[in-house]
């Protein structure tokens, strides 16, 4: 193998476009990895740990780009650098209103003039430059989403202070997921439009529940990403409040619902005093919370499955099931699977490209098993040493930093997750795999098809040494995602993969077959 690369100076790029080339530079002919990420500390400790820190790039800063490959000769390796830097600089010519195409913008104060009306800007640049691009676009009267991270808890809290009093979102920092006005904006999925809005510190969590609530039936008037922070002390919720203020406020919206991790106690008791304030119907759900049951206008529900369902039924004014399966079918698919384990398979291997999805799976998994393990662990006893080693039943968030530094994030390149399959299929302890296959705008073009080819192998793995190996998905998403749901289901299911039309019951169904 031959290392080829080079450092671009003072070249930035974001991260979103640096992991879709790092993906197509992969699967070139006669490349057998690739990286282009910017030449941070972090990233650089990849390159070291993964046997790609060529000597060129060891000098490259934070504002540098670099591009490394590992390639069958320096021909091909030299070809997908040139390929890299085609893929890099191409970039469509805005279009203005008369259809014409403009010259691209450079500055917020000329993509404004572009677009007079605009009141929306998306900030995706390093974290130390994000507060200037933000206040510039707070100064103008926009509101803001937020992608970049590395944004301070002081900077966070400024801007939203800021933003509040403008009465204007600042959605983020950090922040992967929104729907305004029926526009997805980063990691989110085609739905359709509805009475129902949505506040959520929660990027899969909102995906879950918009195209649970798009399965069911209704739509989405607005689903607000306030940030993974949001919530902690130091913020207080500010981004929460202001969202659900808004959707108070707004007449398309009939029914609010609030999703994250439980909040500070603190903020718990501000956020609740919001909600109940509103003057409209509020679904909370503060996943890992305790609360239950109707207190006047608030309904509190313990999952993504249980929240979507309880905003059917307050919706449509009906007790129905809206996601189907009954327990005894569910009990009866996994008995099926749990028949053809051997007898020293007992474990399960939950491998997840979304946090909030992993979480509501451990938080299920929790009540039906002895111990969970993970890199984001229920409990600290449960934490796992190293994330990259499984043990036991085991549930992995991929998409945490410790897999993502300098690679793209799963739901964009699943190859990681391909390789983790392939070696907690190895372990003959192991009876099930679960998996989350989250599709939409953003997403990889086709997950269940990369995955599918790993889990064909690990299923042949299995059966030349005697045993049977379960696996089981759910996929998040709508028929109306580019890669489309119910072909995404076909793919897996031929596969001999259970989907079930949940991830809540997806983790049931893997429960039931190792218990």
């Amino acid at each position: 193998m031959t290392l080829v690369s080079q450092v671009k100076p003072n070249t930035y790029y974001d991260s979103v476009r640096l992991m879709r080339v790092s993906e197509m530079l992969s699967q070139l002919p006669g490349v057998s990895q690739a990286i282009v990420a910017m030449g941070t500390e972090a990233n650089k400790r990849v390159l070291a740990e993964t046997n790609l820190l060529a000597e060129r790039v060891q000098d490259a800063g934070a504002n540098d780009l670099m591009l490394v490959v590992e390639a069958d000769s320096a021909e091909a390796g030299q070809e997908a650098l040139t390929q890299a830097e085609a893929k890099l600089t191409e970039a469509a010519s805005p279009v203005g209103r008369t259809g014409q195409e403009m010259a691209r913008p450079r500055s917020l104060v000329q993509a404004r003039q572009a677009l007079a009306g605009a009141n929306m800007a998306l900030v995706s640049v390093p974290g130390p430059y994000a507060k200037l691009e933000v206040a510039r676009a707070l100064q103008a009267g926009m509101h803001v989403f937020l992608f970049s991270d590395n944004v301070t808890l002081a900077e966070e809290l400024e801007l939203k202070q800021w933003a509040v009093a403008q009465n204007r979102l600042m959605m983020g920092p950090g922040c992967g997921t929104a729907i305004i006005n029926g526009v997805a904006l980063a990691f989110a999925n085609a739905v359709r439009r509805g009475p129902i809005g949505v506040v959520a510190a929660s990027g899969t969590g909102l995906q879950e529940v918009t195209c649970l609530l798009d399965r069911g039936g209704s739509g989405i008037s607005q689903a607000i990403g306030v940030g993974g922070r949001d919530l902690s002390e130091t913020i207080g919720g500010l981004m929460m409040q202001q969202g659900l203020a808004m959707l108070a406020a707004d007449p398309e919206t009939e029914l609010i619902v609030l999703i994250s991790k439980p909040p500070a106690p603190a903020v718990t008791e501000i956020i609740l005093d919001a909600a109940q304030a509103c003057g409209k119907p509020v679904i909370v759900s503060f996943l890992g919370s305790k609360q239950s049951g109707q207190v006047n206008d608030l309904t509190f529900t313990s999952s993504l499955e249980e929240t979507a369902e309880a905003a059917l039924r307050r919706i449509n004014g009906t007790d129905q099931d809206y996601f189907g399966l009954a327990p005894d079918q569910l009990k009866a698919m996994a008995a099926a699977e749990r028949d053809k384990l051997g007898p020293g398979q007992h474990y399960l291997r939950g491998l997840f490209s979304g946090g909030s999805l992993c979480d509501e799976a451990m938080l299920l998994l929790a009540d039906r098993l002895p111990a969970l393990y993970s890199n984001i662990p229920l409990r600290p006893e449960w934490a796992l040493a190293d994330g990259w080693h499984s043990r036991e039943h085991s549930c992995i968030d991929m998409g945490e930093e410790e897999f993502t530094q300098g690679r793209p994030h799963p739901m964009i390149d699943p190859r990681l997750r391909q390789e983790r399959l392939l070696k907690e299929a190895s372990d003959p302890s192991v009876a099930v795999i679960l998996l989350d296959v989250v599709i939409g705008y953003g997403s990889h073009s086709n997950p269940a098809g990369a995955l599918v080819e790993s889990i064909q192998a690990a299923k042949a793995m299995a059966a030349a040494q005697g045993r049977y190996l379960a696996v089981v998905a759910h996929v998040c998403g709508t028929d109306q995602d580019p890669q489309g749901l119910p072909q995404q289901e076909r793919i897996l299911r031929e596969a001999g993969v259970l989907v079930l039309p949940t991830n809540a019951q997806a983790a049931r169904v893997a429960a039931a077959i190792v218990s």
